[in-house]
């Protein structure tokens, strides 16, 4: 038996694991380009759509990278410093 090479393939199947209410996508999967492995969370049409607007969407992240948390919010920093103390 010869080994199958999914480099630069992939497939989804429906979200079994969908939640009332919830935007869960409604199928999921994995897909490898130039062997990186990759998610995929897709979402059909909605009914009440355009008949231009595509079919499927979706979107796709890293297998490898674990989702860093969001970073807390930084004060802007100020370019209009002066030399000069006020006091």
């Amino acid at each position: 038996m010869t080994d199958y090479d999914d480099t630069n393939r992939g497939a989804i199947w429906p979200n079994d694991r969908m939640r009332e209410g919830k935007r869960d996508p409604q199928f999921t999967g994995s897909l490898n380009v130039d062997g990186t492995e990759y998610w995929v969370s897709a979402w059909k049409r909605k009914v009440d759509a355009k008949p231009g607007s595509p079919s499927l969407s979706f979107s796709v992240n890293r297998k490898d990278q674990n989702r860093a948390p969001r970073p807390e919010s930084q004060p802007e920093s100020r370019d209009d410093y002066s030399d000069e103390i006020p006091f």
